[in-house]
């Protein structure tokens, strides 16, 4: 997930599991491999797009394993400063660095005796990967500016929202940390794979909502229902929670339909027929082609909150690839996001 997730609730508030895994048998085969390995140390790979609920399957892990009890420790890397990683998870000794006049414990320290959970595991720099490999191998790992090694019981479980053995293959990834991280893979389909899922999370959501806020508790329409259906949700399950959020403030369904109907990708075709009443049919499919990836590209864009190169690894293209096609539409971008 990104910097900002899902509002479920906390570790020992999950929904419950008929909202979480649905009814499909996708996430059915999900939550029986789930509850095999959960008991287990196993290292626990968790890949999906971002909004697929990575850090609600992380947590239903750690509160049916042995380290239930301790703290679950979130730990999302690319929205820490590079030159901040290192100290952030292994901690610091005094006289470490200018300005550490005390020693600080880190991440994986907290989360002793719990669950370290690593999202966006591949913006972790090279250098962080070898530390972290020592730390799943041996439970060992030393502060930055220590001399002594020190030992902790935690159990690291690792996500990442596009294919890491990509980033294996291109050399960004290492290898032998992947095979460590990638003992049990849980693949989460995204939430267009999931649709006969989505009245009863709108049925949740709401009622979490309406709660929350204090508001009535708003319905859908079986024609909004529809609507949503036929939605590509880029931003998958967080999405979805939005929208929701934004139905049950402003009390009118029209305030997601509206929305849903200017940004679905539905591919449009010229609206006037050419006078001679003959039209090529290449030039049609090929402009028809082109809206339609502009679509796409910006949906995918706005789902990895304007991100360049997250969104060229989502579309599975190069940064520069990305680059060229985001000139050749013209249009003014907001700003990406770290």
């Amino acid at each position: 997930m990104s910097a900002t997730s899902t509002s479920f609730p906390s570790a020992d508030q999950l929904p419950p599991d008929d909202v979480i895994f649905g009814s499909g048998s996708a996430m059915d085969a999900i939550r029986q491999k789930l509850d095999k390995v959960a008991g287990t140390n196993i290292p626990v790979l968790i890949e999906g797009e971002s909004g697929t609920g990575k850090e609600i399957i992380a947590k239903y892990i750690h509160q049916r394993s042995a380290w239930s009890s301790g703290p679950f420790v979130k730990v999302n890397c690319p929205a820490i400063p590079a030159t901040l990683v290192e100290s952030e998870l292994f901690g610091y000794e005094r006289g470490a660095f200018t300005g550490a006049n005390t020693g600080k414990p880190g991440r994986v320290e907290a989360a002793g005796c719990g669950t370290l959970f690593l999202d966006e595991i591949s913006e972790l720099a090279v250098p962080l990967q070898a530390k972290l490999l020592q730390l799943l191998q041996d439970g060992r790992f030393c502060p930055v500016g220590g001399q002594e090694e020190r030992q902790v019981d935690v159990r690291v479980i690792c996500a990442a929202n596009h294919c890491l053995q990509k980033e294996v293959e291109a050399g960004r990834f290492r290898q032998d940390l992947y095979y460590r991280i990638n003992v049990v893979a849980i693949n989460l389909p995204p939430l267009r794979e999931r649709t006969f899922d989505l009245a009863q999370l709108l049925e949740y959501f709401l009622q979490q909502h309406s709660t929350r806020y204090c508001l009535p508790l708003q319905s859908i329409s079986l024609p909004a229902l529809s609507l949503l259906k036929s939605h590509y949700w880029p931003g998958n399950i967080r999405e979805l929670e939005n929208l929701t959020k934004r139905l049950t403030v402003f009390g009118a369904e029209e305030v997601i339909t509206d929305e849903l109907c200017g940004t679905n990708i539905v591919p449009d075709v010229p609206a006037q027929i050419p006078k001679s009443g003959r039209m090529s049919l290449k030039e049609v499919t090929r402009q028809v082609v082109r809206d339609l990836e502009v679509k796409i590209i910006l949906n995918v864009l706005q789902a990895n909150d304007w991100n360049r190169r997250r969104t060229a690894r989502a579309l599975d293209i190069s940064y520069r690839a990305l680059l060229y096609k985001l000139k050749d539409t013209g249009l003014s971008l907001p700003v990406e996001k770290a």
